[in-house]
């Protein structure tokens, strides 16, 4: 039996008009701002119409530690959406957008996959409504208008050697990690060195996500650092009076884009920072718009539940005052033999050795999420070489930490696929849970990453290089020792080693650097061999990728 593609799958797909979709959640059509027939975005005058109603149940779906045989975590997410539906609920999700460097690197695309997908999956891929573009320009005329300053007779007393704020680049591209600008004489600028971010790891990518509005946008651009002066002082984007123009290019960005699944249950997807280097979730906006339009909102937070998830729970819901109501924590039998030392072209065979060397990183991710108090649901994506032997060991070693596990075939059949894990999910949301922060924010930052370190990945303790500790006395000096904490660290693995697999133990993190995203309001340990531009693999997808006459795509998984 030959089976169709992802492509192929959202290709054949007949998509109900947005307008339609929209009403699932009782959007009037003149609350939609149009991009085509199966794109919206949904305008600031819906917030005074939906800010008072009850907020649905929030559902946060994260992973173990991904593998190359996949977990399935967005695919998960929209078919439990889906079968939420097929249960009579009233439900919506949210999802990141993708970033270009992932669809034209290794990665993939981030619209589901199988049956359980959100389309136009073309165009949520690629360029989708320009948010990413918008930020990319937003974060560029920042760094233009820094270095026209200093051009222009630096009257801010702007010292070259000390700019923080790198350009952005929404693409894989090494080659511009460290480069050097302003050469070709006076008229060309003032030389020195810089380098690219990847778009996602943009603090205005952080910031639009965060914010809860345009006067709250502009406050936060406002803040952010890009450079220090001769005489050690910081200087902000403010201080080079951006932050309106910079709002200006972000006025449409801001707003959520809705779609729908295959099954046509509406679907946000707004914003992407990366989870690695980033804090991983989609906007506040599309999260409380979701909460308010639906009675069960299911979301996702990037890569597994050490990274996406803690920071979903340590900085969104305490930026946005929210409160979730249960957790999934996605995971296949192939990844956790994978994690157990199985190459990927023998994971089809039973291996019950492996998987019981694999599992305690599920158990790692299990307790972490019980650890903030929430009810912990694990999500099963089913594959034909599962036996029952291996599906009755893992149900046996999650019983021992309370949490209920039920396989799920949501790739292959949807929302049908998914009834039982959404049933298992709506008894987890009916439960009273104690939901709480991992940290006191009062903490100093050292504290702050300290706990995370031991408490989530397990290590022994964490070790600061002299730059770290030169850049956590900058932070303190400048009052900002009070925000919250936003890791990067490899996905790889729970520590910050990628090549240790399963549930390490006996390693200490160490932290190379630490920056200051001001206006986004967190500190950013820079952990291991973490990169925030990452490059290409030796083949990258972006080779099998092409376009006919007639403009159909092939070649995008």
């Amino acid at each position: 039996m030959a089976f169709l593609s992802d492509i192929e799958i959202a290709q054949q797909a007949a998509m109900e008009p947005i307008v339609d979709v929209a009403k699932k959640l009782d959007i009037d059509a003149d609350d939609l701002e149009l991009y085509g027939k199966y794109k919206a975005k949904v305008s600031f005058d819906l917030w005074e119409k939906v800010k008072d109603n009850k907020d649905g149940k929030l559902i946060l779906v994260t992973a173990i530690t991904p593998t190359p045989a996949g977990e399935g975590k967005t695919t998960t997410s929209v078919g439990l959406a889906q079968a939420l539906a097929k249960l009579g609920k009233k439900v919506t999700l949210a999802l990141r957008e993708p970033s270009l460097g992932p669809v034209f690197g290794v990665k993939g695309g981030a619209a589901g996959g199988g049956y359980s997908q959100v389309v136009p999956m073309e165009d949520i891929n690629i360029h989708f409504t320009g948010d990413f573009h918008a930020i990319t320009s937003a974060h560029n005329l920042l760094a233009a208008m820094l270095d026209n300053s200093i051009q222009q007779g630096n009257l801010l007393n702007i010292d070259p050697r000390r700019i923080v704020f790198k350009r952005v680049l929404d693409m894989n591209d090494r080659a511009l990690r460290n480069i050097v600008i302003g050469l070709g004489g006076k008229p060309d600028g003032v030389p020195r060195q810089d380098g690219f971010d990847i778009t996602v790891a943009s603090e205005i990518m952080a910031i639009l996500c965060l914010s809860q509005g345009i006067e709250d946008l502009k406050e936060r651009l406002s803040k952010i650092i890009v450079a220090y002066t001769y005489d050690d002082k910081p200087v902000t984007a403010k201080e080079l009076e951006a932050q309106g123009a910079m709002a200006m290019l972000l006025k449409d960005a801001i707003k959520p884009n809705l779609v729908q699944t295959l099954e046509h249950v509406p679907a946000f997807i707004h914003g992407g920072p990366f989870a690695n280097i980033a804090h991983g979730c989609n906007s506040v906006m599309a999260t409380k718009y979701g909460l308010k339009l639906a009675d069960y909102f299911v979301t996702e937070a990037g890569f597994a539940a050490d990274l996406g998830a803690e920071k979903f729970l340590d900085i969104k819901c305490r930026l946005a005052g929210l409160k979730p109501n249960a957790v999934v924590i996605v995971a296949t039998i192939r990844a956790l033999k994978m994690h157990g030392g199985v190459a990927k072209e023998d994971l089809g065979k039973v291996n019950m050795a492996a998987l019981e060397a694999g599992i305690p990183n599920l158990e790692k991710h299990v307790e972490n999420m019980l650890s903030f108090g929430l009810p912990v649901v694990v999500a099963l994506n089913a594959f034909p070489t599962d036996t029952e032997e291996e599906l009755k060991f893992i149900q046996e070693k999650c019983a021992k930490l309370g949490v209920p596990v039920v396989e799920s075939d949501i790739w292959a059949k949807g929302g049908e696929g998914g009834i039982k894990m959404a049933e298992e999910v709506i008894k987890a949301c009916d439960k009273e849970n104690s939901f709480h922060y991992l940290y006191d924010e009062k903490l100093s930052p050292k504290e702050k990453i300290e706990t995370i370190a031991t408490k989530i990945y397990g290590a022994d303790g964490v070790v600061f290089t002299d730059k770290a500790e030169k850049d956590l006395k900058k932070i303190h000096d400048l009052g900002k020792d009070g925000l919250l904490i936003c890791m990067a660290k490899t996905q790889a693995s729970i520590s910050d080693d990628a090549s240790k697999k399963g549930r390490p133990t006996g390693f200490k993190l160490t932290v190379r650097e630490v920056r200051l995203s001001a206006g986004a309001g967190f500190i950013i340990p820079i952990t291991g061999a973490i990169m925030t531009m990452p490059g290409l693999p030796k083949r990258p997808a972006a080779c099998n990728i092409d376009v006919d006459a007639q403009g159909k795509v092939s070649g995008l998984f």
